[in-house]
């Protein structure tokens, strides 16, 4: 017999699973990660500043205002004759909506409807629209104002940029408009505030944005006033301390928009 023919072995593919099982440790770990994330966020978001004991007192109904709690927010409506026009507020970033429940009063005492939005995590970058549910809600209302403050203020410009039709006025609280947005031909009424002592808005952003607002918009700077002023949520980190009360820095607001509420021009379909 003859000796059998030699045969070298054939190529063996190279072993795939320590990389296999690598990637899907990689894989989980940058799930967990992510999943960590998202719990922090929302956490944070979830978490809002405010309100003070002074908000809290303010969303006590009275003889002069009625205050209750709505789907789309918090709504402040005079008791003693017909609203003569209507402002929603929109929050800060992160800020819970009954801080501003002073200032709502404030403007409800003196015939306005305001209605402070209550928005999704607190950040009103994820409803720049809810303006239209409230507007809608009041079709009695014939005149319109819809501002907010910090991150709110800039989304309120955001929707009248896109629904110019639906106020006359935007109120703009230590805010000023988004990049994108041009309302300087829109002819809306338009009011910026800032406080002096406001640490987390400077005055060169608000005075660079002009541009993006119609050339007769009116800018005003409150001697004393900070970021958090606006509301009643109490220190807000990065802000400086203002020198005045909130409630001075709250009614110089009432003060300024007033008489452009009463000035405004009727929404569309009025």
């Amino acid at each position: 017999m003859s000796d059998p023919v030699y045969t070298p072995p054939a190529d063996r593919p190279p072993d795939r699973r320590p990389f296999a099982r690598w990637a899907k440790i990689a894989a989980a770990t940058l799930g967990v990660l992510l999943l960590a994330a998202i719990a922090g966020f929302l956490v944070w978001a979830l978490t809002p500043l405010g309100p003070t004991p002074r908000a809290l007192e303010a969303l006590a109904p009275d003889a002069a205002v009625s205050v209750t709690q709505e789907q789309f927010g918090w709504a402040f409506t005079p008791n003693i004759g017909q609203p003569i026009a209507g402002l929603v507020i929109y929050p800060g970033g992160r800020i819970d909506p009954r801080s501003y429940a002073p200032l709502a009063r404030a403007f409800a005492e003196r015939r306005i409807l305001v209605v402070i939005a209550s928005m999704p995590l607190n950040l009103a970058v994820f409803a720049p629209g809810k303006a239209a549910e409230v507007i809608d809600a009041y079709p009695n209302v014939r005149r319109w104002a819809v501002g907010g403050h910090s991150l709110g203020g800039a989304m309120a410009a955001q929707y009248l940029a896109k629904h110019p039709s639906d106020a006359g006025v935007l109120l703009l609280l230590a805010a000023y408009p988004p990049g994108n947005v041009d309302l300087s031909d829109s002819g809306i009424a338009s009011l910026s505030m800032r406080g002096t002592r406001d640490g987390l808005v400077a005055d060169a952003e608000v005075r660079d944005s002009r541009d993006q607002l119609p050339p007769e918009a009116f800018y005003t700077q409150i001697q004393g006033g900070n970021h958090a002023g606006f509301g009643d949520y109490g220190a807000q980190p990065g802000d400086n301390i203002a020198t005045i009360p909130a409630s001075e820095q709250q009614q110089d607001v009432v003060d300024a928009l007033l008489p452009m509420l009463r000035r405004a021009a009727p929404s569309a379909g009025d």
